[in-house]
């Protein structure tokens, strides 16, 4: 029998009658059981996070960041069975899998950096009878909700901020991939975290969790997954006044100038497309290429992607891992060949191999338009869409022809087009040259992609209330 993976709720392990299976995508093996969450274990969850919500939010940060530390430094302790739990659930190999994790740690040490720098303003009075300034205090018990595709780098997002600011939280790892997450969880308390301060379940039953949302405990919902699953959680939430941050769907356009260096280009795209098997909200979606520059960047990127081996867990090759289940390869097969009845033609991949997982082949299409499903539709999987625009196209037009803004990427050696890219393009990142995300930089959607930012002091202040104090000091 599969090993049986506890929640974590008010310090302790707990089981229920009911579990669920977790599968490996790499082998089609069943790994691990986790327990449904009841309707018991979700009262208590509530009210431990309420309760420790009293005691951990009043606790300094002089005796919150050693605890929060210590905790840093126990999962590093236990990195290689956390590693093997997470490359066995997601199919990762061993590099993306170690930067996984290593966001998780990497947050918990950067949130408790910014918290000791937050800006407690001190505000002018014109008349100078009072001293007006601002306090930042914690904002309460944040429910977060989180995706599949980088298990631990989500927690991480989530974690950092809350103990850092001194909430408490109740967290849902995805079901699809809950146990590395869920053996984290059970080193809280080794680090001397107080029972209740983090509470993390897993459950298949959204009818069953529901209160999470609709309770008057909570102050804020978190999430990170699709638009269409954040709105609906969303409309749960609004039972009642709630703070969100969510980061929800993307659908990236990138633009390749004519003057790009395109072998750089190329490489730079193909490198992001089909790290994690496409399965990154922000992976390139829409690739845009001016027609001058568009077979030698279809060539550069078909050179790229032959270098591509699939693969899962240790390897020194690079490796491409499955995607997460058989569905999610179902549908990118049919994206791909209706992409092929319209008109779009296979450079490379495209099919499924011959082998145990729910590998695809890495896949490029050329000849694709913009009416097509695999463009219009976020594709969340291996498969690059290039689409030729001409001098006579507003290329920024077609780069915001999507109700998502998440992120955009710009290839030109032209710095004023770059600059006028990167401010008329309707997203919450754009990258110009090259790819780059980073733990102090602000990740966030526009349009129908979410609100809010994960990761830096902008994300720490939304888990912090602003509180005006006026003393008057001059009757």
């Amino acid at each position: 029998m599969a090993n049986l993976f506890p929640l974590l709720i008010d310090g302790r392990a707990v089981t229920s009658d009911k579990v669920f299976e977790v599968v490996n995508p790499a082998s089609e093996e069943v790994i691990g059981q986790v327990p449904e969450i009841d309707a018991d274990a979700v009262e208590l969850a509530l009210a431990a996070a309420q309760r420790a919500f009293k005691t951990w939010s009043r606790m300094p940060l002089s005796k919150r960041q050693p605890l929060i530390l210590k905790y840093a430094e126990l999962l590093e302790q236990h990195r290689d069975e956390i590693l093997d739990l997470l490359i066995a659930e997601t199919g990762k190999p061993i590099g993306n899998a170690e930067y996984d994790f290593g966001m998780l740690t990497t947050c918990l040490r950067y949130f408790c950096e910014e918290a000791a720098r937050i800006d407690q303003q001190v505000i002018t009075d014109p008349d100078g009878r009072f001293l007006h300034y601002t306090l930042r205090q914690p904002l309460g018990v944040v429910v977060g909700y989180l995706a599949w595709n980088f298990p631990l780098l989500n927690l991480g997002y989530k974690l950092g901020p809350v103990l850092a600011s001194g909430c408490t939280a109740i967290v849902k790892p995805s079901q699809l991939t809950p146990l590395a997450s869920l053996r984290c969880a059970q080193l809280l308390s080794e680090a001397g975290i107080p029972d209740g301060v983090v509470n993390v379940f897993s459950g298949t039953d959204y009818e069953i969790s529901r209160p999470f949302l609709e309770s008057k405990i909570p102050s804020m919902f978190t999430m990170i997954g699709s638009t269409r699953a954040g709105v609906a959680a969303m409309k749960t939430a609004c039972s009642n006044v709630k703070h969100f941050s969510v980061e929800l769907g993307g659908n990236a356009p990138v633009l390749v100038y004519a003057d790009a260096d395109v072998e750089a280009a190329a490489n730079s795209v193909v490198d992001l497309k089909f790290a994690n098997s496409g399965q990154v909200c922000v992976s390139p979606n829409r690739c845009f290429v001016h027609e001058s520059v568009y077979e030698r960047f279809i060539d550069a990127a078909a050179k790229r992607t032959s270098k591509i081996t699939l693969g899962a867990g240790r390897g020194d090759e690079s490796l491409m891992g499955p995607v997460l289940t058989e569905k999610a390869r179902d549908r990118m097969l049919a994206l791909i060949e209706t992409a092929k009845q319209s008109g779009a033609s296979v450079v490379c991949g495209g099919n499924k191999p011959n082998r145990k997982g729910y590998f695809l082949e890495p896949t490029i299409l050329r000849d694709v338009s913009r009416e097509m499903d695999v463009t219009c539709d976020e594709i969340f999987g291996p498969i690059l869409p290039v689409i030729k625009f001409s001098s006579a196209d507003d290329e920024i037009a077609l780069a915001n022809d999507s109700e998502f803004g998440l992120a955009a990427y710009v290839y030109t050696t032209n710095l004023q087009r770059g600059l006028r890219a990167a401010a008329e393009i309707e997203a919450g990142s754009v990258c110009v040259n090259e790819v780059h995300y980073a733990v102090h930089l602000p990740h966030g959607g526009l349009k129908q992609s979410g609100v809010g930012k994960d990761c830096s002091r902008y994300s720490l202040q939304e888990y912090l209330t602003l509180k005006r104090v006026s003393v008057l000091v001059n009757p």
